[in-house]
Order: structure tokens, then sequence, then C-alpha cells
């Protein structure tokens, strides 16, 4: 089995929940969230990967893909949904500008629009921030953010996860990339609100094939899947993560996932962490 050294090393699922902004504001029914994600982080440092490639559900671009070329990342995150949880929570994170060009580079031989987002006002929101929080606590490690394109099918978002570890052979990076993104999303109000039934079920099967790194499995039912449980972003950002496991099979053979923490409701929405790695 070829050994994974440079290029993409490993894709994750993460929680991105606004209680998880603030230790102070997360309920207990959500505190396995906030350890899992620590216990994730904790794993993926120990990778030692050179950049941190985030897909945000919550920054939303109609047309085209970015990456973030800021270095440093600094700013203001403010949760415009959620400004009780989030009114204003300052960082500062290294940026990998290099990366970022060479994605974005990546694009253009597929005639898919895609763009540097070097904006010195530009600031994260919380979808982008809060899995960082607890993943990587020291602020070690760089970060290229990228959004979920409405205007992309899900083989443009596999394109995209593809083009995350070309990316990464370009550069010579040790990358991994985050999907920020809950599973099922049928919102209501009351954060203690579980999922219906039925959408969670189909959520625990879907956990699963992820965790034995059936991928021809996920990509066969991923649009039934994403359709039933109303997934975020309409499953964008899933179908991204989809992409970056599929370089992840090419180049370090049979995946396999490992669940960090519980399966945990936010508001009739499903959120998991989940780290998956070649064998």
């Amino acid at each position: 089995m070829p050994k994974v050294d440079r290029g993409l090393i490993a894709a994750a699922v993460a929680a991105h929940v606004p209680s998880l902004g603030s230790e102070a504001t997360t309920p207990d029914f959500q505190r396995s969230l906030v350890a899992g994600l620590r216990e994730m982080g904790a794993a993926i440092r120990a990778m030692k990967p050179d950049v941190l490639v985030v897909e945000s559900a919550h920054w939303v671009s109609t047309f085209n893909w970015f990456a973030t070329l800021q270095n440093p990342h600094r700013g203001v995150c403010v949760a415009t949904e959620a400004l009780e949880l989030i009114p204003g929570t300052p960082y500062e994170r290294k940026g990998d500008p290099e990366f970022g060009a060479a994605l974005i580079e990546a694009f253009k031989p597929h005639s898919v629009p895609a763009f540097p987002n070097a904006s010195e006002h530009y600031s994260w929101d919380y979808a982008g921030l809060i899995p960082l929080l607890y993943l990587d606590p020291d602020a070690a490690v760089p970060v290229v953010q990228i959004p979920t394109v409405l205007a992309a099918d899900y083989d443009e978002c596999r394109l995209a996860g593809r083009l995350v570890g070309e990316a990464a052979r370009a550069t010579g990076r040790r990358a991994v990339f985050v999907a920020s993104s809950a599973l099922t999303h049928a919102v209501v109000r009351g954060r203690h609100n579980w999922p219906t039934p039925e959408r969670m079920e189909l959520d625990r099967k879907f956990i699963d094939l992820l965790r034995s790194g059936a991928l021809d499995r996920i990509d066969a039912w991923f649009p039934e899947y994403a359709a039933a449980v109303k997934a975020e972003m309409g499953g964008r950002v899933i179908a991204t993560l989809l992409g970056a496991m599929q370089d992840l099979s090419a180049r370090g053979g049979k995946l396999s996932g490992r669940q960090f923490g519980e399966y945990t409701q936010s508001s009739g929405s499903g959120n998991v962490n989940l780290l998956i790695t070649p064998v």
C-alpha cells in the first residue's frame, strides 16, 4: 500500500453549531461535540499537516469558487444569525497564500470559475472559525478557506475536493480537508430538538459508510441520501468531502473513518466529527 506523504493526507467532517462558539454557551448535550473536536484535532495535528483547507457551509458563493490568500487571517467573527451566542470573536491565524493560489490555478483547466480572495476587509463566518477553535487551539497550522458554491453540482464539488489534493501535491504540502457542515439540516427552533427518527437513521447509515470507507457505495447513494435528510447546503460541502476521499483513495488505497464524540442534535440538525484516512 503506498504511503501518503505529500498531498492530501486526511479529510474530515467537523461540527460548527453556534453554541460551540464559547464553552460557556455550550449546553451539556452538545459537550461531546467539543470533546470530539478536541480529540480529532489532536489526531490531525499528530499527522503534522502543513495546511488545513476548510470549506464553510456558511461562506456562500453563488457562482464562483474562491480560496483565501490572507496571511495572517485576522478579524472579528460575528454570527449574524446567532448574535446572542457569537456577538464578536476576535481571531488571528496563519494563512498559506501559495497553496491558495495553487488551488485557484488547479481549477483553470476545468473551465470552472475560481478566483483568489485577498481582500483585507474579508472576515470569517462562524462555520469557518468554530471547528478551528478546538481542532487547532494554538492556531499553529496555516489555514486556507473555500466557500460553498450554489451553482456547483455534486460532480463539481467532488472535483473541488480532488483539486485540494492536486494543489497540495503541486506545493509539496501535507493537507487536511475539513468539511464544516452538519448532516441532516431541517432546522427547527430549540437547540435540544433532535432530527426526525427517519433522518437520524439515514445519518447513522451514512456515518457507518464513511467509517467503513465504502466510497463506491457512498457515491451511488449520496444524491438520494442528501435529498432525504435535507442535507446542509444541499449536501454540497459533503460532496466536496467525497471528492477529497476520491483523491485519498486514488493515492492511498482503502480508506477508514474514525468518529470522535457522539452524533448530536442542534435545532433539528444532525452533527458529527469524523476523520477519514488511508488505512
